[in-house]
């Protein structure tokens, strides 16, 4: 019987069990590589407070400290949760109990299926402005997207000070004052277009465009290909515990990470927060394991 389990090895997840095994409560993370950690895909990380380096060597060091502090670790794949007797079981390969439960799953940004897309993530390819777009002051990008977040992530690379195309499959998809803002800064909209292809030696150099209005390729040098069409939350695992979640599948949560579910919290990009970075994945996990540590001493009493 754990105190807290938590689903997921990410940046949440693991700062969740650095927390409540220092809280002195047996805790386990459940690892798994579907989905992946979005962390562990950044080939340099710069916005995260007093660490400069790759993605995986900031998660190595957060799982280091979180077994340090206690925690246990299972590379397992929870693909169900059930009420108990008031506790929790979690299914995977094995079969295992805890008095609460966070859910840190994360979710995985959506690929576009492109050639050479998956060749040069980390080389030129990123799914994330505000992770990756200081590395490309002064150079060549392109956003490749129609909605609300393709177009904040053009503005804030072109703010950042790169030369900023927008490839959009279709007409804009998003409300008049950002398509206005676009404009303002004169960012190149290419509209009815797909990326078909990018191309380059060690590192992406350019993207073919097909543009289907004219049933022509254009050829586009860039140094940086950003892909924004959307992430898909991976919190399939809370359907049938009647945990609330929006329209898009992210968990719904208090300022105390608690769902509507007593003894489920969540913490990280599962969750319906505004901004998906790391750092605030990190205070999500804290929170969740403060809020678990003082539920179990509710519940439970001395824990």
């Amino acid at each position: 019987m754990f105190d807290i389990a938590i689903v997921g090895g990410g940046p949440a997840g693991l700062t969740a069990a650095i927390y409540s095994a220092r809280y002195g409560l047996k805790t386990v993370i459940f690892e798994t590589f579907d989905p992946v950690s979005q962390l562990s895909l950044a080939g340099r990380i710069e916005n995260y407070p007093g660490f400069e380096g790759s993605g995986i060597e900031l998660l190595d060091r957060m799982k280091q400290q979180a077994l340090k502090a206690g925690a246990e670790s299972r590379v397992e794949k929870i693909e169900r949760i059930v009420r108990k007797e008031g506790h929790f079981l979690l299914i995977g390969e094995n079969e295992y109990e805890a008095k609460t439960v966070i859910i840190a799953t994360g979710g995985k940004h959506r690929e576009a299926g492109i050639e050479g897309e998956n060749r040069f993530i980390g080389k030129g390819v990123s799914y994330c402005a505000t992770c990756d777009g200081s590395l490309f002051r002064g150079r060549r990008v392109i956003v490749y997207g129609s909605g609300k977040e393709a177009l904040s992530d053009a503005i804030y690379l072109h703010d950042l000070g790169c030369s900023v195309k927008l490839i959009s499959r279709s007409p804009l998809r998003a409300e008049k004052a950002l398509v206005e803002e676009l404009r303002k800064r004169g960012i190149e909209v290419i509209q009815n277009a797909n990326l078909r292809k990018i191309e380059g030696k060690d590192r992406a150099e350019r993207v073919v465009v097909f543009l289907r209005d004219r049933k022509e390729e254009l050829i586009v040098d860039v140094d940086g290909v950003f892909i924004a069409i959307g992430m898909r939350p991976a919190t399939e695992i809370v359907a049938t515990l009647g945990v609330e979640r929006d329209s898009l599948g992210y968990i719904k949560v208090d300022r105390e990470q608690r769902t509507n579910v007593d003894g489920i919290f969540a913490a990280g990009d599962c969750c319906s927060n505004p901004l998906k970075q790391v750092v605030t994945a990190c205070g999500d996990g804290a929170v969740a394991a403060y809020s678990a540590y003082r539920y179990l001493r509710e519940k439970f009493g001395e824990v």
